[in-house]
């Protein structure tokens, strides 16, 4: 069994492949479709040659099925997607809507595991809405 990525709010399944679909909108309003690679600390991304994106620049990431906005309630500067691993184990995951920045949180419970360089940057506000 491959490991699966679901919209928080419809469960639909938003990745295929070694892929992870988002619709997401620029800071200047220009929609397009992008992909992220589905291994956690692998911050390849894959767009239309077309879609123009600035580093640092703040991305709105939506579903690609039910165009539900993702942002996370934990952070307004981080995404919310579900996993489910190989054991049908469910998790959290957050990750940076900054282009290039590379913060990623794989959580279940109290447990975290912290993936990129800059995962520093929220780690105060994800320990704070942890329930320990």
């Amino acid at each position: 069994m491959a490991i699966n990525y679901l919209c928080p709010h419809c469960k639909g399944y938003i990745s295929l492949d070694d892929r992870i679909i988002f619709s997401v909108r620029s800071t200047d309003f220009k929609v397009g479709l992008i992909t992220l690679h589905s291994e956690l600390g692998n911050y390849s991304v894959s767009k239309s040659p077309g879609f123009a994106i600035e580093p640092g620049e703040e991305l709105e990431f939506f579903c690609p099925i039910c165009h539900a906005e993702l942002t996370s309630e934990v952070h307004g500067k981080l995404a919310r997607i579900i996993m489910l691993d190989d054991n049908n184990m469910e998790f959290e995951i957050l990750f940076s809507r900054r282009a290039g920045e590379k913060s990623t949180y794989k959580i279940i419970g109290e447990t975290m595991e912290l993936f990129g360089d800059d995962s520093a940057e929220y780690i105060d506000f994800i320990n704070l809405s942890m329930n320990f």
